[in-house]
């Protein structure tokens, strides 16, 4: 499916990081776009940057009612065919760290939002695209955003990583569930990519997080994310799968 003027795209986490990369990437192709980030993020500021083909829908990925307003400010753009999940939230810490067992709550809110978030956007972002003209086979492409800590989980990402496979285990499925709406459902799983966590981090450790990388050895651009979506949307035998997006990398247990 070619992105043009005439596509309509949700991005979920689109404010900052690899969800607004996207945001520019779809952007740049002609495409209109909706932000959908917490109030307090910039999505304002980019609505205002990119101009009159993006908006910006605040709303918590895990709340159904302003979700489901944000899938009807995108309607009112054309009809929707791309939804980018970028929305997700790290939650480190170990089953028992230094202060005891982790508290069930946070387990419980990472998997709120980088997995029931993402269900949420899904099921969603499908009904709306169910009802679109097929173009080249295609109503809509679901592109989710896992990790490659849901195969590698290291030490204190436990409630992250199992987000992440869960990610995995929907992927599949869903796809194989919205095949005969002639919607196709993705998932890139990237490695150490240079995210607005990551920029906080010391050059000392960002260089040793990209020396870590096979090849290419270095963080990866969110741009290089966003390319990916590009590619995935405009590729049409890719669905039901996850794309490793990590040069090689295999992440040891610390």
């Amino acid at each position: 499916m070619q992105i043009n003027d005439k596509t309509v795209a949700l991005v979920t986490g689109g404010a900052s990081g690899l969800g607004e990369a996207t945001v520019r990437r779809l952007h740049a192709d002609g495409a209109r776009v909706v932000i959908v980030d917490l109030p307090g993020s910039r999505g304002a500021e980019l609505v205002a940057e990119l101009g009159d083909r993006v908006r910006f829908a605040p709303a918590d990925v895990r709340d159904p009612d302003q979700m489901q307003a944000a899938v009807e400010m995108a309607k009112e753009l054309g009809e929707v065919r791309i939804a980018v999940t970028c929305a997700g939230v790290v939650g480190a810490g170990r089953v028992i760290g230094k202060k005891g067992v982790m508290p069930l709550q946070m387990y419980k809110d990472v998997i709120d939002i980088n997995l029931i978030g993402t269900f949420n956007m899904l099921r969603l972002a499908a009904e709306a695209m169910t009802g679109n003209e097929s173009l080249d086979g295609d109503r809509g492409v679901i592109v989710m955003t896992a990790s490659i800590a849901g195969y590698d989980g290291q030490v204190g990402q436990v409630a992250y990583a199992s987000s992440k496979s869960g990610i995995f285990g929907l992927t599949l499925s869903a796809a194989r569930d919205l095949a005969d709406k002639g919607i196709r459902v993705m998932t890139i799983a990237p490695g150490t990519f240079m995210t607005p966590m990551m920029a906080g981090l010391p050059d000392e450790t960002k260089a040793s997080l990209g020396a870590s990388v096979p090849h290419p050895s270095r963080l990866g651009e969110p741009t290089e994310f966003a390319l990916m979506v590009r590619q995935i949307v405009e590729q049409p035998m890719l669905n039901g799968e996850v794309i490793r997006l990590d040069g090689a990398l295999r992440m040891p247990p610390r």
